[in-house]
């Protein structure tokens, strides 16, 4: 999958692809570094390098070993974004900002 967005705020694209086992090929910006892992789950590139990419995804097809690690890797890391592993971190942060306001 490849996403050479400009700016992406969080990446949903890339995750649903990531959960689908399909490695990532993304631009180097906004959050999709925190998602896609270079060189783990798929490969990073300077935005607007479209020369990097088309590489990248070549290095990905041309060896099916690195292929099926990507492959796992991404659902794994997609997994790290499931709401059971999502939501305790919000319930905190709304939990912190309550009690900011009520100590304030």
């Amino acid at each position: 999958f490849i996403i050479p967005s400009g700016s992406e705020s969080f990446g949903l694209a890339a995750l649903e692809a990531m959960a689908c086992k399909v490695p990532v090929i993304s631009s180097n910006t906004g959050g999709l570094p925190e998602l896609n892992v270079d060189g783990v789950t798929g490969y990073l590139s300077d935005v607007g390098d479209v020369d990097a990419m088309a590489t990248n995804a070549i290095h990905i097809l041309e060896d099916n070993t690195r292929l099926e690690q990507f492959k796992e890797a991404a659902l794994e890391r997609a997994k790290d974004f499931q709401l059971a592993n999502i939501m305790p971190l919000y319930e905190q942060y709304y939990s912190e900002l309550v009690n900011e306001k009520t100590h304030s």
